[in-house]
């Protein structure tokens, strides 16, 4: 997931998004479908692209810009919970299909309002001997 593709968000006078991002985050799960798949983990790479709404003050000025609270940690989508979060669903149980656990990570992300989109890319890493991963990504909107 090196680059990030989100489609152009409708034009606006006042919408401006930030791209928050997790990269290549890797951990053991419990994953899949198969009777050799139970009862051991597996590496998972997990990637997620979040398309943020940026906060406006009251005159309507983007405060990424100079305006009140530039620096308060409320204000933002915090990566730490995302990534702790992420941790907590990886290691709830096991989970049979990558896209169950994509979509889980999308709901994850979904569930502060500010984000717009998220793309979530789950890879198992040690399927085949011979390629990287196999995996799925998911594009969810929050409506």
């Amino acid at each position: 997931m090196n680059e990030s593709h989100f489609p152009a968000p409708p034009a606006t006078a006042v919408q401006a998004l930030r791209r928050m991002f997790v990269r290549d985050m890797v951990l053991e799960a419990h994953i899949g479908v198969h009777a050799h798949e139970f009862g051991r983990t597996q590496r998972v790479r997990i990637n997620l692209d979040l398309a943020v709404r940026e906060e406006h003050d009251a005159a309507g000025a983007q405060m990424s810009r100079g305006g009140v609270g530039r620096d308060d940690l409320a204000r933002v989508v915090d990566y730490e919970r995302i990534v702790l979060g992420a941790r907590a669903a990886v290691a709830a149980g096991h989970v049979q299909l990558v896209e169950t656990l994509a979509e889980r990570l999308a709901e994850l992300c979904l569930a502060d309002a500010r984000v717009v989109l998220v793309r979530v890319r789950v890879e198992k890493l040690d399927v085949f001997a011979d390629m990287d991963s196999v995996g799925v990504e998911i594009e969810r909107r929050n409506s």
